[in-house]
């Protein structure tokens, strides 16, 4: 399901991370940067007891231009909040069945959480070359 969503985000344009810590302690399932230099996140639900266990997914929106819900083909989607975006996803598909509503980031937010990606993004791409070196950068990442 994971993986279907980061297809869609690719078909889209947007550049999807995964599993990005975010500032205030909790991590995103996914964190596209879009186009337009907003971001999308999307918290990707396994299934109805995922769903109704998880008091956590309102805290996302204050680190989004947008927030999704993924879920797969079976899931009950009238237990989802209409407030929010939802993807639907089955085998090796994906698609935005209900748009998330816009709620434009605070410009100083919006740097703050860009430096982040970035810095996200690079050292993955690092660990891929040197994961003995990518620790220490890890650990920068944590003292922020």
């Amino acid at each position: 399901m994971r993986r279907a969503t980061a297809r869609l985000c690719g078909r889209l344009g947007w550049a999807p991370l995964h599993e990005v810590p975010l500032p205030n302690g909790r991590r995103a399932d996914i964190l596209a940067l879009r186009p337009d230099g907003g971001f999308t996140c999307i918290e990707v639900k396994s299934g109805p007891r995922d769903f109704l266990t998880d008091s956590k997914w309102p805290d996302y929106r204050q680190f989004c231009d947008a927030l999704y819900f993924a879920v797969d083909d079976a899931f009950p989607v009238g237990l989802l909040p209409q407030e929010i975006g939802l993807i639907v996803a089955g085998e090796g598909f994906a698609d935005i069945v209900r748009e998330a509503p816009m709620h434009p980031l605070p410009p100083a937010r919006r740097r703050s959480l860009l430096q982040r990606f970035a810095w996200i993004a690079a050292l993955r791409l690092a660990a891929t070359e040197d994961p003995a070196g990518a620790a220490d950068l890890r650990a920068a990442l944590r003292a922020e």
